[in-house]
């Protein structure tokens, strides 16, 4: 399958382009330290990353990937609410890009590529980090978890994009580290890209079926640029 005959790319954002999980470890912590629960070590919180974030606070509160679901509502919003305020001051303390993405994006870019980011990050959140981390002159749309009522695994950001895009689900690929980035792009009818190193819950992503799978971002983009 030839990558270069499609010239959109959607791209997830954290595990794919930036290791953020440091910084939202801290985050997590910071909050429970403060609602005196339990903090956890930033392995454990890191499995915990890619549903947005209700989810990961959620999950923190339980001590587990499964949320326990006699957890009290307004305590979930409570430190919600507590984790946004302290994530907002951290965004790149220790968040950095992947090896390759700001040299790989540069070139894609160069070359013609449409670049989108679609994450489940809070959408208010993207645009600090891409201008911390150098690299947010490359995008052309930032969908975030709440531009709309539903996130990844749901197609609605995807087909979001197409619209706002004016494009074509056969022109676009969806590239992420995560069973929802595949999946939501299964339902959205785009072909996907799975890259093996970023949060994808402990499982392989070839176990969701990506069009093409890659072990690093240079990789990808030495086969977009391919002639």
């Amino acid at each position: 399958m030839m990558l270069q005959q499609k010239n959109v790319l959607l791209f997830d954002l954290d595990g794919t382009l930036v290791n953020s999980a440091p910084d939202l470890a801290l985050a997590v912590n910071r909050t429970l330290k403060d609602l005196g629960k339990k903090t956890f070590d930033g392995d454990t919180i890191h499995h915990w990353v890619g549903n947005g974030a209700k989810v990961l606070i959620s999950r923190a509160l339980s001590g587990s990937a499964d949320i326990d679901p006699k957890l009290d509502q307004s305590l979930i919003n409570d430190a919600l609410a507590i984790f946004l305020a302290h994530y907002e001051q951290c965004l790149c303390v220790e968040s950095v890009l992947y090896p390759g993405v700001k040299e790989g994006l540069v070139s894609l870019k160069s070359a013609g590529f449409r670049l989108a980011i679609i994450t489940n990050k809070p959408a208010v959140f993207i645009q600090p980090i891409l201008e911390g981390l150098e690299v947010d002159n490359l995008f052309e749309l930032l969908i975030g978890g709440d531009t709309l009522p539903q996130r990844k695994p749901d197609p609605a950001q995807l087909n979001y994009a197409l619209a706002e895009l004016n494009v074509t689900a056969e022109q676009c690929w969806m590239i992420g580290d995560s069973k929802n980035d595949i999946l939501a792009a299964k339902a959205a009818n785009i072909a996907s890209v799975g890259l093996t190193y970023g949060y994808n819950y402990g499982e392989s992503i070839a176990n969701y079926h990506p069009e093409l799978c890659f072990d690093t971002f240079a990789q990808l983009t030495e086969s977009l640029l391919a002639k």
